[in-house]
């Protein structure tokens, strides 16, 4: 059988879907059931109840990943930040995870997840153009 290779710029739910069921059953044949997780740690508005940031995440094999971690100006600085890991570290551990890792680019954080424990594990030169992108994780005993 040959196949016909397109570029598509406009990729939709189904076609993504379609590329990640046999990746999954390849994955899962290797590492066999593993729970998949979304978990949220909101941060509300007190008034109008409105999410204003917050850290998002996934849990899958056996480790969180954040994918999201968003400060309101106005409360950097003031261990907000300290915080949400904390809780992410709480409930990681909660939930048996091996460990958590992460993201983030050189104009964002890197030292603050430094002081929190967390090792670089590797890093992109040049994403975006001038800065990088950092690889982080945190083995919890």
């Amino acid at each position: 059988m040959e196949l016909v290779m397109e570029v598509s710029f406009d990729v939709t739910a189904q076609e993504r879907e379609a590329i990640l069921k046999p990746l999954r059953a390849y994955n899962l044949s290797h590492t066999g059931e593993m729970p998949f997780e979304t978990v949220g740690i909101l941060l509300r508005d007190p008034a109008s109840q409105e999410v204003v940031g917050g850290l998002y995440g996934k849990i899958s094999y056996g480790w969180l990943f954040v994918e999201l971690l968003s400060i309101p100006d106005q409360m950097r600085t003031q261990g907000t930040g300290t915080r949400l890991m904390c809780a992410a570290e709480d409930l990681a551990r909660e939930r048996g995870c091996v460990g958590i890792w992460l993201d983030t680019f050189s104009f964002q954080a890197p030292g603050f997840y430094q002081k929190l424990g967390f090792s670089e594990f590797g890093h992109i030169a040049d994403y975006p153009r001038g800065h990088q992108r950092y690889f982080f994780q945190k083995r919890l005993a």
